[in-house]
């Protein structure tokens, strides 16, 4: 069978003071990355979903668009007072907001990134993260919807010139989400009011239908939602966060996990077997099954079918996050944030934990589009010291890690897991690459093997200076080693006391033959 490249394009955006870059991904060909594209002064960087386009926030209320394929800018637009900026998911729309003063502005503008046209404007009064983008897209862009009063406001992303082709009433709603794949229902977030419980409801995109919910969850102590679909819009997750915990065992509240089905099949509660919060929780790429970190520490993780049955249990650990490999065959449970980042890889297909190792204080982490590589990242504003990269092996084995002055951004550039080949037959070839390398090094010096991983060796314990030896201290200022001066002078003391103690012996005899 010919070999294949298992991840012929994979590529990581790097941004810290000096702009962002685009190194060569992983397998790198002499232990270290290439750059693809040198640093560009910017602000901010965002990839469209597809991986197609990347939008770049420059000085002077400059935003650039470049097409991924070569990196060679498109198009430019010059947003006065922009405050944010968003690209659609195949990158075919730009979206901005600017700073507005009276509600005759229309801040929110939609423009078309071929011709560099507006297509659509409005005035939004404020830009907060439950309302930002203001239009949401569907991943394959057939659906366009944004929240308003008391409504749901849909478009026809082939035509805004049309306006809103059609409303959907739902009085009190807070926050939407849109299905991606595929757009068939958006769900509405009505939060409690005057004494009425909180609810999700899911309503269907198409035209004439979408007045009844077709699946609707309602609760009480509810402060905030987080909405996860499924990829294939059947399967719909809703951590219900309140900030106070009646039972008084969590300072940060209590939260709830709730699942909806788009038929209606199904709308309760996730059967968790350990009480305390839902630390994180994740779809698998195929939408058939999803992860959960839960419980008070250690935290518990399981993994359930789309029918709430429990799959696989993971165990227990220090564990606050779960990211699911796009592949669908390998899951890492890690600790991050308050935790000291202590990282679990499992196969889920074989059932089996293939390794364990720590990232301490990372603060993004991600899984490479083709499913083989996992990378952490410690980046600023969050942390303003030890920033840097390290990419793992699907096993958790460290295969290259990088340190920065400042790093505000490290991502792979979004690609199709499709794409790529088979991940168990793309591991054999990468397995028979590493065993052919092993073989050539082993022709080598037996020293040369030893070092050829300096980065992988344990590092030295740190000691306060005021706690090193003299003898440390000298070798430091004098060079030589600080063991082998250590020993010179053990030798020299002893040879000191074993002449000493011969002398006394000595003079104890002289005496004894005098008296």
């Amino acid at each position: 069978m010919a070999a294949v490249d298992p991840s012929p394009f994979l590529e990581i955006l790097v941004r810290g003071p000096d702009g962002f870059s685009v190194w060569n991904g992983p397998p790198f060909s002499s232990g270290q990355p290439s750059i693809k594209l040198e640093a560009i002064p910017c602000s901010n960087a965002t990839f469209s979903e597809d991986g197609s386009t990347l939008m770049v926030m420059k000085a002077n209320s400059v935003i650039g668009v470049y097409d991924c394929s070569n990196y060679r800018e498109t198009r430019t637009f010059e947003v006065p007072n922009v405050l944010a900026a968003a690209v659609s998911p195949r990158g075919t729309f730009l979206q901005t907001f600017q700073k507005s003063l009276t509600p005759q502005d229309k801040n929110v503008v939609l423009w078309n990134i071929a011709t560099g046209d507006p297509v659509y404007q409005l005035f939004q009064k404020n830009m907060m993260k439950t309302t930002w983008p203001t239009i949401q897209f569907s991943s394959d862009e057939t659906v366009a919807c944004r929240l308003a009063t008391n409504e749901i406001q849909f478009f026809d992303p082939q035509e805004f010139s049309k306006g809103i082709v059609h409303r959907l009433r739902v009085p009190g709603v807070a926050a939407i989400e849109l299905s991606r794949v595929p757009a068939s229902h958006v769900v509405a977030f009505v939060p409690e009011s005057k004494g009425s419980p909180a609810s999700v409801q899911i309503f269907s995109c198409e035209k004439g239908q979408e007045s009844q919910a077709v699946s609707r969850r309602s609760f009480f102590r509810c402060s905030s939602v987080q909405l996860s679909w499924n990829r294939g819009s059947t399967g719909l997750l809703v951590v219900v966060q309140s900030d106070v915990d009646k039972t008084n065992q969590s300072y940060y509240g209590e939260s709830k996990l709730n699942y909806l089905t788009s038929d209606g099949t199904y709308e309760g509660l996730v059967p968790l077997r350990k009480e305390g919060p839902v630390h994180d929780v994740q779809w698998s790429y195929s939408g058939l099954e999803f992860a959960v970190v839960y419980g008070f520490m250690p935290a518990s993780a399981t993994l359930f079918d789309k029918k709430c049955r429990p799959l696989l249990e993971l165990g227990s650990g220090p564990y606050n996050t779960v990211r699911w490999n796009p592949k669908g065959k390998f899951l890492c449970l890690a600790g991050f944030g308050n935790l000291p980042g202590d990282m679990a890889f499992w196969d889920y297909i074989d059932k089996k934990e293939l390794g364990t190792t720590r990232a301490e204080l990372s603060v993004t982490s991600e899984w490479s589009p083709d499913g083989h590589y996992f990378m952490t990242a410690t980046t600023a504003p969050r942390l303003q010291v030890d920033n840097g990269i390290k990419i793992f092996n699907y096993n958790g084995s460290l295969y290259f890690r990088t340190t920065f002055n400042k790093l505000y951004q490290a991502e792979w550039k979004p690609q199709s897991p499709d794409g790529f080949a088979d991940i168990t037959e793309a591991i054999k070839y990468l397995d028979s690459l590493k065993f052919e390398e092993t073989k050539s090094q082993g022709q080598g010096s037996a020293s040369r093997r030893t070092t050829a991983n300096p980065s992988a060796q344990k590092p030295a314990a740190y000691r306060p200076p005021h706690a090193k030896s003299a003898a440390a201290i000298q070798a430091e200022l004098f060079g030589g080693s600080p063991t082998e001066q250590a020993s010179k002078n053990a030798l020299r003391n002893k040879k000191k006391r074993e002449k000493k103690k011969e002398k006394k012996t000595a003079e104890a005899a002289a005496s004894a033959d005098g008296s």
